[in-house]
């Protein structure tokens, strides 16, 4: 750790944390939200993050401002774009931070962690990123050595070495509202499902974090003997929706339903939180199932593991590799269509799934009438 003054032992008024990346990597900074939250109680807690991610963190009540940037600005012109940034840094530096904790990687993150004006800037020390900026951005600087060998969320707990605090818990957190949970009760009741049921998430954004369309219908089938609902979710998106379409086409369950598409994240939060079961693969889904502690199998491909895993004691990884030889992770065209999930055996994932259902489900799917839901997740190292 590069160290170049030392963190006076005191709270702070005002935090800022800065995570600009996708859905999954913004609910793994909860940790770190809650961390904060428990050693400086009294502290306000903002971040600043991409606004697509926005839903993840809405209703998270450790955080007193979501500030968001558009990725959509750079689309509407040069001029805009820095209208937006200016204003954006205006409204940080109002904010006048004690302390800001830098978890990004970009350039962006150095310059506004520096803009912000506060007297104490932690980041990371990225081998990609060093150099006299990124130092001169930062007052101080944590090792990222071992991070190889950490998964993400203890990856982003230890840039809060510096600060000399108890980390009391890991857990990651996903929340949503009570309209949420109404509109899951709503869509349940219209399609006649009062009990248990399954969610299955079989698309990703990447075509090679998928499974072949025809062994999720064979495992949808086969999981019909279960007797228990089975609601297929994926994103608004096209292509996602062509998928399930295609794997309802293949299925002979009756008792399959698809809510592709219809969801906000934080109603897909809600309908996960209330499932007997979630199936799905490397996708936001999956660590939102992981964080709301629902019973989770969760097919992995040529992914890090080790930083990718849902972080979930309550949960099962079925990895490909254990099937067949994979590529690296980061050998990988992002853009290929093939499937390396296919290795995967349906009886393999059917055998997870039913070791679940046998089990006897601890808590009743939460009524959530009249307050905001909180459910956190606990990983033990």
């Amino acid at each position: 750790m590069s160290i170049r003054h030392a963190v006076p032992s005191t709270s702070y008024k005002r935090i800022l944390l800065i995570k600009l990346r996708h859905h999954g990597d913004m609910l793994l900074t909860t940790p770190v939200i809650n961390t904060l939250r428990q050693c400086y109680p009294d502290s306000e807690i903002d971040i600043l993050l991409y606004k697509e991610t926005e839903a993840i963190l809405r209703y998270h009540p450790a955080i007193s401002v979501i500030h968001a940037i558009d990725r959509s600005w750079k689309k509407q012109g040069l001029k805009h774009q820095m209208h937006q940034e200016i204003a954006l840094v205006k409204s940080l530096r109002a904010r006048h931070f004690d302390l800001v904790i830098n978890l990004a990687d970009q350039w962006r993150s150095a310059v506004i962690a520096l803009l912000s004006g506060a007297p104490t800037r932690i980041g990371f020390d990225f081998q990609k990123r060093r150099s006299f900026f990124w130092r001169r951005a930062h007052t101080l600087l944590v090792s990222t050595e071992n991070h190889g060998n950490l998964h993400t969320v203890e990856q982003n707990l230890s840039i809060l070495a510096p600060l000399n605090i108890k980390i009391a818990s890991r857990s990651a957190s996903m929340y949503y509202s009570a309209d949420d949970a109404g509109m899951r009760q709503k869509l349940l009741a219209e399609r006649a499902i009062s009990g248990d049921y399954i969610v299955i998430q079989p698309t990703s954004r990447w075509n090679y974090k998928c499974w072949d369309d025809a062994k999720m219908a064979a495992l949808v089938d086969a999981l019909q003997a279960q007797g228990l609902p089975i609601i297929l979710t994926a994103a608004p998106d096209n292509n996602e929706r062509a998928m399930i379409d295609h794997i309802l086409s293949l299925c002979h369950n009756p008792a399959v339903f698809s809510l592709a598409g219809e969801l906000t994240l934080t109603q897909l939060a809600a309908m996960i939180d209330g499932a007997r079961l979630f199936i799905g693969v490397d996708s936001a889904p999956m660590h939102m199932a992981a964080a709301l502690n629902t019973p989770c199998v969760a097919l992995f491909g040529p992914t890090k593991l080790q930083h990718w895993r849902p972080w979930s004691e309550n949960s099962t990884v079925i990895w490909a590799g254990d099937f067949a030889e994979l590529p690296g992770p980061d050998a990988i065209d992002t853009g290929t269509q093939q499937r390396f999930l296919n290795a995967i055996p349906v009886e393999k994932v059917l055998e997870v799934a039913l070791g679940y259902l046998s089990q006897p489900r601890d808590l009743p799917a939460s009524s959530m009438e009249g307050e905001e839901k909180a459910v956190n997740m606990s990983h033990k190292i």
